[in-house]
């Protein structure tokens, strides 16, 4: 297990601070569910991304929407980019 790779986790610790794996197993209940997350945040973006879309080609939405469309996007655009760091890691 020494020799294992540390794989980055989709998720920070309570603290703030990134999580790591130390597996080598891809199909060990841990990385199952990292896996799980993974997709889900991506999934999750692309549904805050068509909200996004709706409220930006609505010439009638207000600042409010906008903003909460940008904030929603901010936030999926973090999560999706942590997903693409966890895989390049990987390799």
């Amino acid at each position: 297990m020494a020799d294992s790779p540390l794989r980055l986790l989709p998720w920070n610790s309570p603290e703030g601070r990134p999580c790591y794996l130390c597996t080598d197993d891809p199909d060990s209940r841990l990385s199952r569910l990292a896996d799980e997350v993974e997709a889900e945040l991506i999934a999750c973006g692309r549904d805050v991304l068509g909200g996004a879309e709706s409220v930006l080609a609505d010439r009638a939405a207000g600042e409010r929407a906008v903003r909460f469309a940008l904030v929603r996007t901010t936030e999926s655009l973090r999560d999706v980019l942590r997903v693409a760091e966890c895989r390049e890691r990987r390799g």
